[in-house]
Parts: C-alpha cells; sequence; structure tokens
C-alpha cells in the first residue's frame, strides 16, 4: 500500500474513532456542543487530505494540507476540553489524543517537504 493510501485509511479510522467519541458523550446541552464540534473538525482531516492527493497544483496541495492541520489542531483542542471538563477520562482519550498529534506532525512534515520540493521548481 502506497504512503498516500495508508495516511488515508489512518484519517478514516481517526474519524471513525472520532465519530465513536462524539457519540458517547454526554446528552446534555454541554456535551451535544462539544459531540458536534468534535464530529466537524475530527472527521474534516480525512476529506481535505483526500482532496490534497487531488490538488491541481503544489500550492493548492498544500493549501489543503493546511487546512487539515488546523482542524486537527482544533480536535486536540476539544480532546483536551472533553479531558478537562471530566465528560470522558484522560485513560478513556490517550491513544486519540496521541493518534491526532502524530497525524498533525505527518501534516506539516509534508507541508514542509512540498514547500521544499516547489522551491525547488522554482
Amino acid at each position: 500500500m502506497a504512503k498516500g493510501d495508508e495516511l488515508q485509511e489512518r484519517l478514516i479510522q481517526f474519524a471513525a474513532r472520532i465519530i465513536k467519541v462524539s457519540n458517547a458523550l454526554p446528552k446534555t446541552a454541554a456535551g451535544r456542543h462539544v459531540a458536534n464540534q468534535i464530529l466537524r473538525s475530527g472527521t474534516a482531516p480525512a476529506a481535505h487530505h483526500g482532496e490534497a492527493r487531488s490538488a491541481e497544483s503544489t500550492p493548492d496541495f498544500i493549501h489543503k494540507l493546511k487546512i487539515g492541520v488546523k482542524e486537527l489542531n482544533e480536535t486536540e483542542v476539544w480532546l483536551r476540553i472533553i479531558v478537562a471538563s471530566e465528560m470522558l477520562s484522560e485513560v478513556q482519550l490517550s491513544g486519540l489524543v496521541d493518534e491526532c498529534s502524530q497525524l498533525q506532525r505527518i501534516f506539516n512534515a509534508s507541508i514542509a517537504t512540498a514547500r521544499k520540493s516547489n522551491a525547488l521548481k522554482e
């Protein structure tokens, strides 16, 4: 499996785990609010990566990945809010927080590589 395919699958699995977290949150006003927010931000990176893979140019690729990074950053904040507000425990979310961090690093490394490659073309 190509690296791009492997990353896409990781992002899909990450999104699936986020959906499960969203469904596990309390059915209170706060729980529903956080569930909706993390559902949006946590599932978006898979779609942005998919779009980036068919980008029309290197700047377009970089732009799409940067949006994915922003969504991952937001997701990390929502995960921390869930733990801080005791909606779910840190133990329950530690693996997901770690995966989010790894995905952020992968996206940032891809952006840096694309920028370097694009600069060499100029």
